[in-house]
């Protein structure tokens, strides 16, 4: 993966020492940035399938542990490629295309755990638009807008939220607010995180007029 820093997605995580030496160790290895970008949606794809096929308590654990390890995947890939050196050519596409079949894989499954499967569909395409919007901004040569109000991490950290409370809700009832709500949270805030990166690119290019 490669990218300047203007098209590089802010994370405050990026200079803590666990990453920083996560980083540092894999840049020593034989594992290149395309492979960990590869590696997230795998751990997507399990908790996908953890998610739609057996959304019970464990399941759903498990799928929140690895939402996190997709997002650690997405923080380190980028920093063994930059801070390490191991960028490759075909970065770029490694850095965009996993995330969004990481993305569509987990709220697709979301909507079919939450019992509304068009809802997940919904929210995997709003999501997918999102990053769309901020291409385009940045092949408008506009600095790529990486703010939400609900981007990639504040998704996730939705999800992963959702599949705690899910888990900890079936020791009461059999309902799946936790799921239903982060479906709606997800899809609404996405939509509006397009709208509201449309009218930075609108407002841009207004003034370059």
């Amino acid at each position: 993966m490669a990218e300047t820093d203007l098209n590089r997605r802010p994370i405050a995580t990026r200079g803590s020492a666990w990453a920083q030496r996560l980083a540092a160790s894999l840049a020593r290895s034989a594992i290149t940035p395309n492979q960990i970008s590869m590696l997230s949606v795998l751990f997507a794809g399990i908790g996908a399938a953890l998610l739609a096929w057996a959304p019970r308590p464990a399941g759903l654990l498990l799928c929140a542990l690895c939402i996190q390890l997709r997002l650690v995947c997405n923080l380190i890939d980028g920093m063994v490629a930059m801070e390490g050196g191991k960028a490759s050519a075909v970065g770029k596409i490694y850095n965009e295309f996993p995330d969004r079949a990481a993305d569509s894989l987990l709220i697709v499954a979301l909507g079919y755990a939450a019992g509304c499967a068009w809802l997940g569909w919904l929210g995997a395409l709003l999501a997918a638009l999102t990053a769309y919007v901020r291409v385009f901004g940045g092949a408008l040569g506009f600095a790529q807008d990486f703010r939400g109000p609900l981007a990639k991490q504040q998704r996730m950290a939705v999800l992963t939220v959702a599949c705690v409370m899910a888990a900890a809700e079936q020791f009461w009832h059999a309902q799946r607010y936790a799921l239903l709500g982060a479906g709606v949270i997800i899809a609404a805030g996405s939509a509006l995180t397009c709208l509201t990166r449309t009218r930075t690119i609108a407002a841009q290019l207004r003034a370059q007029a």
